[in-house]
């Protein structure tokens, strides 16, 4: 099957040693503002903190497409796997992003839908699960989403999380609270032997576009009265 993804470092030599021989909350609520595409004026998110045994310091990156309509997280450390050498806590990954966002006077955001990727190499009888959640700081946590991939699996993966917009959470209008971002994945041998085969799953590559999608959806925010 073919690969369209350039996998990161530590990716391509678990493929090498793996495969075989041959082988290939909230709504908008009363008051909001009225919703729009975008604001004119660039928005600028920074990494406050990183977090995670899945991202160490500086193995994740934040950018924001220019017309402001959505911003990726791209990593490059992200990888869960089992197997002969794997250390026993390496089956399970995660990583925290505590995001500082800056928007326009006047306007409020919330995530709409989140596109994660990356590959898997997943013996028979094995699994891997990406899980994430996200929300703003002090707020209630918004629930959070699983997508299971069942081996054998041997390819790149892809996980959509969408959200109704009667169901976003908006970002408090003029109140500065950070946003967070959970993610996770997880691999288990389930009926495969851990002492002779390996299986992994990542979030990782060393290409640019291979990255976490999280798409905005803005709103104007109601003038104060007075």
């Amino acid at each position: 099957m073919s690969r369209t993804l350039l996998v990161g470092g530590a990716v391509a030599a678990l493929i090498a040693a793996t495969s075989p021989a041959g082988a290939t909350g909230a709504g908008a609520g009363p008051g909001r503002g009225g919703p729009i595409t975008a604001p004119p004026d660039k928005i600028v998110i920074e990494l406050a903190t990183v977090n995670g045994s899945g991202c160490r310091e500086g193995s994740a990156e934040v950018a924001v497409a220019p017309d402001n309509t959505a911003f990726t997280v791209t990593y490059s450390e992200y990888l869960a796997q089992v197997g002969p050498g794997a250390p026993p806590t390496a089956f399970r990954k995660n990583c925290q992003l505590n995001l500082r966002v800056h928007v326009p006077n006047g306007f409020t955001y919330a995530i709409v839908q989140a596109d994660y990727r990356g590959f898997a190499f997943l013996q028979p009888g094995a699994w891997g699960q990406e899980r994430a959640s996200y929300y703003f700081q002090g707020m209630p946590q918004t629930s959070q989403r699983t997508h299971q991939f069942n081996g054998p699996f041997d390819d790149n993966w892809q996980a959509t999380d969408k959200t109704e917009y009667a169901d976003l959470v908006w970002a408090p209008c003029g109140e500065k609270r950070n946003f967070n971002i959970n993610t996770e994945l997880r691999v288990n041998a389930g009926t495969s032997n851990p002492l002779t085969a390996t299986s992994f799953m990542a979030m990782d590559s060393t290409d640019a576009s291979v990255n976490t999608l999280y798409h905005l959806a803005w709103q104007t925010c109601p003038t104060p009265r007075g």
